[in-house]
C-alpha cells in the first residue's frame, strides 16, 4: 500500500515509469476480474485499458484514500456494468444465456481452456450479474463484504446473501442439479 501511494504521487507528477509499474502490478488481477464479469477476453482487455487510460488522464487530481487495488477493481466493475448495459440497449433485450455462455468463437482460446474452467465460466454467466460480481470480488478479488457493499451501494447483509446465493447456484449448476 505504501508503494501504491508513492507510485500515485509520482503519477501525479507525470512520471510514466510509475504508471507503467502500476499497470504491470495490477493488470493480471484486473483482467481476471474483467473477464469474469464480461466473459469475453476482448471486452476484458478493453475494460482494463479504459480504466488505466482514465486513471492516467486524471492522475494529477487523484487522491488515494484507501486501497488502490480496490479503487481499480471498482472502476473495472463499473466499466463492465456500462458495457453490459450498452450491449443490452443495442440489442433491445437482455442477452440470452446462449449469447453470453459462448464467449468467443476463436478455436485457439477454446482449446486453451480446460473443460472445468469453461464449465465454471458458463455457470458464472448463468447467475444474476449482482451475484456474479459479489462472488468474483469476494473470491477472486479478495475484497471484504463491507467493501463490496460500498461498491454496490447496498448493505453488507445484501452482499452476504448475494455471495451465498451465487455460490449455491454455482455449486448447483456445476453439479448438474439444475
Amino acid at each position: 500500500m505504501l508503494e501504491d501511494k508513492l507510485l500515485v504521487i509520482k503519477c501525479r507528477r507525470g512520471n510514466k515509469d510509475a504508471m507503467c509499474r502500476l499497470y504491470e502490478k495490477y493488470k493480471d488481477y484486473l483482467l481476471t476480474l474483467a473477464k469474469g464479469l464480461s466473459n469475453q477476453q476482448a471486452d476484458a482487455e478493453d475494460i482494463v485499458h479504459d480504466v488505466f487510460v482514465t486513471f492516467a488522464r486524471s492522475a494529477r487530481d487523484f487522491q488515494l484514500k484507501g486501497s488502490l487495488r480496490a479503487y481499480l477493481a471498482t472502476c473495472v466493475c463499473n466499466r463492465a456494468r456500462d458495457r453490459i448495459r450498452a450491449r443490452t440497449r443495442q440489442a433491445g433485450f437482455p442477452n440470452s444465456v446462449n449469447q453470453v455462455v459462448t464467449g468467443t468463437n476463436n478455436p485457439e482460446h477454446l482449446a486453451a481452456e480446460t473443460e472445468e474452467l469453461r464449465r465454471l465460466r458458463q455457470a458464472l454467466q448463468q447467475i444474476p450479474y449482482e451475484q456474479r460480481e459479489a462472488v468474483l470480488l469476494h473470491v477472486k478479488g479478495d475484497m471484504k463484504l463491507r467493501e463490496i457493499a460500498k461498491l454496490q451501494g447496498v448493505s453488507v447483509s445484501t452482499v452476504h446473501g448475494r455471495c451465498r446465493y451465487g455460490l449455491d447456484k454455482l455449486r448447483s449448476l456445476l453439479n448438474s442439479e439444475v
